[in-house]
């Protein structure tokens, strides 16, 4: 298993794309007119051969437009970590009880989003491309953009939670890997990507809250967030929330 894709719901689709584009160098790779089904616009740019998608609700009754309002504004909305088998991954998140809100099984990719109910913290999807290099939802063309900017690599996230140990342990169950105490955080190390469970400082600062990112040049970032009046640390940039 590894993490291939994070999401993030935005009420402003254009303005979060553009920072991200602008700051890391990375360019959209596609842009989905299936979303339409879930009332969403979206925007996938390519960071290496993972990649992080911003979704716009295009109705207040959309479940990512009332997940952004829960949250208090934008903010990470869902991670999808790539599975090896589906058949195996999809018989043992039925028998963990785990709902299954959304899934399709086409010649190119099988995918199924998880309630978040069941599992906690942010949506959780669990997909197998075939061949394992390809990813159908990033498009058709997101190869020529590999090598393209800053970015390198979507390397983690952080998940935060009233009660991560709780939550790892969860998630470790549905993933069927392990999970281990890493200072204050609990960790799932996949194959590629981390997935890191801590403390949520308040109560709408829980779920998907940090995405980690391999920089060629992590001063070029920072200087472009400066120059763009982004905040940012000397090691964090917020975008998206």
């Amino acid at each position: 298993m590894r993490l291939r894709q994070v999401v993030l719901v935005a009420a402003d689709l254009e303005q979060v794309v553009g920072d991200l584009c602008e700051v890391f160098g990375i360019e959209v790779a596609y842009r989905d007119p299936d979303v339409a089904f879930f009332d969403l616009h979206n925007a996938v740019l390519a960071v290496g051969d993972t990649f992080i998608e911003v979704v716009s609700p295009l109705k207040d009754e959309a479940a990512a437009a009332r997940y952004r309002a829960r949250r208090g504004g934008d903010c990470g909305y869902m991670v999808m970590v790539q599975s090896d088998d589906y058949a195996r991954d999809r018989a043992r998140v039925d028998a963990l009880g785990v709902r299954i809100v959304w899934s399709a099984e086409l010649d190119d990719i099988s995918g199924m989003h998880l309630h978040p109910r069941d599992t906690g913290g942010p949506l959780l999807s669990l997909d197998e491309p075939r061949p394992p290099a390809a990813w159908r939802w990033a498009g058709p063309d997101w190869h020529k953009l590999t090598d393209v900017g800053n970015a390198r690599a979507v390397t983690g996230v952080e998940i935060a939670d009233p009660d991560p140990a709780t939550r790892a342990g969860r998630w470790s169950e549905i993933l069927a890997w392990p999970v281990q105490r890493d200072g204050d955080a609990w960790q799932i190390q996949l194959e590629r990507g981390a997935l890191r469970f801590v403390d949520a400082p308040s109560p709408t600062a829980v779920g998907l809250t940090q995405i980690d990112l391999a920089l060629r040049d992590p001063d070029v970032a920072l200087d472009r967030a400066a120059q763009r009046r982004i905040e940012h640390t000397a090691d964090t940039i917020v975008i998206g929330g």
